[in-house]
């Protein structure tokens, strides 16, 4: 093994020595990351003012639950959600008799929001649904 610690001829070494070159980039690193401040960034949320109005209220005879073609769910009119849906149904059930519950989604709807909506009044045990405006596919077939 042969090792070589220089000329011998007295030139001086051509290598340049990168350990103080190194040891200065991290400390300048170092300083950097420390000198630069915290951000504190924020996001305004508007939070929803509670209002005098009332949500839609459970019919005691009869209820319907549309969807219109851009997939927004309504109970008697009024928009839902999937969770006050299931509160709404899950009220239905309570009442004695059961009051009937029409379900009509729009001709264009999406068959997917129309399948969810379906599985949560299913979940719900509804007895008593119906589909309306189904006559307005007579000629279609």
């Amino acid at each position: 093994m042969a090792m070589s610690a220089g000329s011998d001829d007295g030139e001086p070494m051509m290598d340049m020595n990168t350990t103080p070159l190194i040891d200065v980039m991290l400390v300048l690193l170092i300083m950097f990351i420390i000198t630069i401040p915290i951000q504190t960034h924020a996001v305004k949320v508007d939070l929803p003012v509670n209002s005098k109005n009332t949500s839609p209220v459970v019919d005691s005879q009869k209820n319907k639950v549309g969807i219109d073609a851009a997939g927004v769910v309504t109970w008697n009119g009024a928009p839902v959600d999937e969770v006050t849906l299931r509160q709404f149904l899950d009220r239905t059930l309570q009442m004695n008799p059961e009051p009937e519950l029409h379900f009509q989604p729009a001709p264009d709807a999406k068959y997917a929001k129309v399948d969810e909506t379906l599985a949560i009044i299913k979940r719900s045990q509804v007895k008593k649904l119906g589909f309306v405006g189904n006559e307005q596919y007579r000629n279609d077939f």
